[in-house]
């Protein structure tokens, strides 16, 4: 296992055709003057397609910051932001809006299912609003994938915590997103749910080809990934590829000797 600060790739239209998302120079901070707070510092990274990448760090570090402005959920203070081709930063609010919709997935810790539609109804409703027809063979494969063939028409009352999370994953898989975006999306399960969930992403990952970014604190969660990004105060400080839970467990060690904490 190698671990090493991650660089940036040559910028040829090659490079480009193989990340789903990447950031240049991306700073983000908080107020001004004596009151300011950087919470990402001239990031540059590339989240590579098709894979499977974890963002870690102790709290504060900017590792949500960082997700939230790949996202397009969070506006940059300064630098630039592509998904896909598309440079986000330069968008106005209602193309970024249909940019999100369109080619972002995201899978968050609360399931977001509604309560009235069925499981099948809620994967759709994404497409339905969109006034989209879901890709029949494509919508059918996602769902074998994450297991839900018996359960799409269970109200998500009928459902356990990890089926719910199920139905989420599916909702943002099924619209084909150029990238999906995680934020501890196995935060509210039991470590049997979260295990199947994390195999799921993997699964959608190798089968499926799929971009996942994923937001953990969680060892064990992030050596599901391809690869692991450490953040510390605003900065990616290393990278870990092929990671095992052992190996993250002691990185994340390393941060806690310096006087941080998790």
């Amino acid at each position: 296992m190698t671990t090493s600060v991650s660089s940036p790739p040559a910028r040829g239209s090659d490079s480009h055709a193989a990340v789903a998302a990447r950031a240049r120079g991306l700073t983000k901070a908080y107020g001004s003057g004596e009151t300011r707070v950087v919470a990402l510092d001239a990031v540059d990274v590339d989240m590579p397609r098709g894979r499977f990448t974890a963002i870690m760090g102790p709290s504060g570090s900017g590792k949500s910051t960082l997700m939230h402005c790949l996202a397009g959920l969070d506006t940059a203070s300064s630098g630039r932001i592509w998904v896909g081709e598309t440079e986000i930063t330069k968008l106005k609010d209602k193309r970024l809006t249909r940019l999100r919709r369109d080619s972002i997935g995201f899978v968050f810790q609360a399931f977001n299912l509604l309560p009235t539609l069925t499981a099948l109804e809620n994967i759709t409703l994404p497409m339905d609003i969109a006034g989209r027809t879901p890709d029949r063979a494509w919508l059918d494969r996602v769902v074998t994938t994450v297991g839900l063939a018996g359960r799409l028409k269970h109200r998500p009352a009928q459902l356990s915590g990890g089926q719910q999370q199920r139905v989420a994953v599916a909702r943002a898989l099924a619209a084909r997103p150029e990238i999906i975006f995680g934020d501890e999306p196995t935060g509210n399960l039991d470590s049997r749910a979260g295990a199947e969930i994390l195999g799921f992403l993997r699964r959608s990952v190798d089968e499926l080809g799929q971009t996942i970014v994923m937001v953990t604190h969680d060892p064990v969660a992030a050596s599901y990934a391809d690869r692991v990004l450490y953040l510390a105060d605003g900065r990616i400080v290393d990278e870990m590829h092929a990671p095992t839970a052992d190996a993250v467990l002691e990185r994340m060690k390393s941060f806690d000797s310096r006087g941080r904490t998790s």
